[in-house]
């Protein structure tokens, strides 16, 4: 059977981080769940997968936490176990902006459902942003949006204070729509947007991933795939596994044209990276593939395997 792949964060208060996360690492290691969840003062978010069995029983106590009986999750299929061990860590936020002022429990832009999405973006006047990274962005985006080309998510509200009297104009401030993968970051943003005065500011109720698990591929507005914070690196429309790989010498997506090129070599570099690594640590890159590959072929996990860029970033 598939493995169950569930996308998830609740914005709520946690008066005691530790004690959320002791039980809740010994179920998910007890249940062979695999995957990291970040615990912090403002709530839980984090992506997990294994057996249906398994993924209930994880949901089932997060549900028990406080505030968290509407937690927001997304699921899906991988052939194989996206991830290599379990992770249940704390953090000063469940997704770094650096403004710590920013609450989203005390007020957020307006919810919009993914079937009402389309006609929220199509109305004359709508500005549209992305607000994940621009390496997400290049995997696919909704026609039209606007990509702020943020390394991280912390570099957002800089964007928007640089960009803010062009973006909004001289009249009636415009309809702000913002998007991300599965809710979270586009929650904070309006979060963000609110203290910074502006009302009409919108995002899309979970993320890219309902909208494509939702919306008939024929009335879709997206373009592309969506970047994925696992070893399955992209999905489409349904959820289903997309056509990118991930490189692993600089962690970004390489499509099938990339994996053309010669400066493409599995596990080694990619257009995107070749001119800035230098020979020595392209052999080391080619050691560790090497590594990699024999582990796979014992069934084992290699000790240096990992996925580490910006997982909490959903």
């Amino acid at each position: 059977m598939p493995i169950c792949v569930a996308a998830l964060y609740q914005f709520t208060r946690f008066a005691d981080c530790e004690a959320v996360r002791g039980p809740l690492a010994k179920l998910c290691c007890g249940q062979g769940v695999k995957g990291t969840l970040l615990i912090a003062r403002e709530g839980v978010n984090g992506t997990i997968a294994g057996s249906d069995a398994a993924i209930d029983a994880v949901l089932a106590h997060l549900r028990t936490l406080p505030g968290c009986a509407d937690l927001e999750v997304k699921l899906s299929r991988a052939a194989a176990m996206p991830f290599h061990r379990m992770k249940v860590r704390i953090k000063r936020e469940i997704v770094t902006m650096g403004e710590p002022d920013i609450d989203p429990l005390t007020g957020v832009g307006h919810y919009v459902a993914p079937e009402d999405w389309n006609a929220l973006i199509a109305e004359p006047g709508t500005i549209l942003i992305d607000t994940r990274n621009d390496y997400e962005v290049a995997v696919g985006s909704f026609a039209g949006a606007i990509d702020p080309r943020t390394r991280s998510f912390r570099d957002f509200p800089a964007w928007f204070r640089e960009h803010r009297d062009e973006l909004l104009g001289q009249g009636a401030p415009p309809k702000i729509a913002m998007f991300c993968t599965g809710g979270i970051r586009c929650e904070k943003s309006t979060a963000f947007l609110k203290a910074e005065g502006l009302d009409q500011v919108y995002h899309l109720k979970g993320g890219i991933l309902k909208y494509l698990e939702t919306v008939p591929v024929e009335q879709s507005r997206w373009d592309g795939e969506c970047f994925v914070f696992d070893q399955r690196v992209s999905v489409g429309h349904g959820l289903t596994p997309g056509t990118y790989e991930l490189c692993h010498a600089c962690r970004m997506p390489v499509n099938a044209a990339d994996r053309t090129s010669p400066l493409y070599v599995e596990g080694v570099s990619c257009p995107a990276c070749h001119a800035d690594r230098s020979d020595a640590q392209r052999e080391g890159y080619a050691e560790r593939h090497r590594q990699e590959r024999l582990a796979a072929e014992r069934g084992a996990t290699h000790v240096g395997a990992t996925l580490a860029r910006h997982r909490d970033e959903r």
